[in-house]
């Protein structure tokens, strides 16, 4: 007991040193007092994953279309304000793309980072709402593990950003994930309507390429920081780091899965769209359009049946005309 206890109060003790660390602005903002109702949400949130499609199961999916096209548009809508407004404030504070230490005073403008990076946080609580939208539909093949990754980690994560960094080079990374996010979010409010506005939504694979370009130049920043070196606190550049290459794997792994080896398949399929029959001739079909094609050998085997087809039915003629005569010669 006493050692359970020993461990408890060495804990205890970290904690509070971590704390004595953190961002004293935001501490009495809502939800960054403590890490409990963040552990505590993303709980309820894997709860969610594990045990909606089991409370679904007997039951019809849900047709959400309008709530889906305002929830899809809203949360467009507040990632573009999360966006323009890191992006405004910081180009009025001189940000570096590069190297951007973090400034805990209260002017104004910093606050607005602060305010726009917690911003971001939420958001990430709100896209919760995702996984429910799924489940509700019985979208069950969406649940992925790159999904819930995805979602659950992004919201603990970025708990901790706040906490410690809310600002400084923190601003890059909320910034241009938000502004994906606007695109993301674009197409699957248009996707809602149904097939008469899908048919012209061709560029959902470009949005993972852009995500797979924002975690790559994320990961690059990081690392050249952490080399170069600069005042932002080096743990937080090594998590950034560690944490943008698993997307990258997973994100990677997505698009090769659901877009290059389709295009691959579709590819030999067109390759191998003309298939020879017995007799002799192919068909194939391009763009909807049936066609047959005779190859040159059953050409040449047609002439030469018509040919000898027309030979044999003059000798059978001239047969027919000599048994006349001599049928003839033999009544007179």
């Amino acid at each position: 007991m006493e050692v359970i206890q020993e461990q408890w109060d060495r804990l205890q003790h970290n904690y509070d040193l971590w704390l004595s660390i953190a961002d004293d602005r935001i501490k009495n903002w809502p939800l960054m007092h403590s890490p409990l109702p963040t552990l505590g949400l993303a709980a309820c949130y894997l709860s969610m994953v594990y045990f909606g499609p089991k409370i679904m199961a007997p039951h019809k999916p849900f047709n959400l279309r309008v709530p889906l096209i305002i929830y899809n548009f809203a949360i467009m809508l507040l990632n573009l304000y999360i966006g323009v407004e890191l992006a405004v404030v910081s180009v009025k504070l001189r940000y570096s793309w590069f190297c951007q230490p973090v400034d805990y005073s209260t002017n104004p403008l910093e606050m607005r980072i602060a305010a726009g990076l917690w911003w971001y946080y939420i958001s990430k609580l709100v896209e919760f709402a995702d996984t429910a939208f799924f489940i509700l539909r019985k979208k069950n093949s969406q649940l992925t593990f790159l999904h819930v990754y995805h979602h659950s980690t992004m919201f603990c994560l970025w708990w901790i950003g706040i906490k410690w960094v809310a600002g400084g080079s923190s601003f890059l990374a909320a910034m241009m994930n938000s502004f994906v996010h606007v695109i993301m979010y674009l197409y699957y409010g248009l996707s809602a309507f149904g097939p008469s506005i899908q048919k012209y939504l061709w560029w959902k694979k470009h949005i993972t390429c852009i995500q797979l370009i924002q975690f790559s130049s994320a990961g690059v920043l990081g690392i050249r920081a952490i080399i170069v070196g600069c005042d932002f606190p080096l743990w937080m550049q090594y998590a950034l780091v560690v944490y943008m290459s698993s997307f990258i794997l997973l994100f990677g792994q997505f698009y090769v899965q659901a877009y290059k080896r389709k295009y691959q398949k579709r590819k030999e399929e067109t390759k191998n769209g003309t298939v020879m029959h017995q007799n002799g001739s192919s068909r194939a079909v391009a763009n909807g359009i049936f066609t047959v094609k005779t190859s040159k050998n059953a050409k040449n085997k047609a002439e030469f049946n018509i040919a000898n087809g027309t030979s044999r039915m003059h000798h059978q003629g001239q047969t027919r005309t000599r048994a006349q005569a001599r049928r003839a010669r033999q009544e007179s």
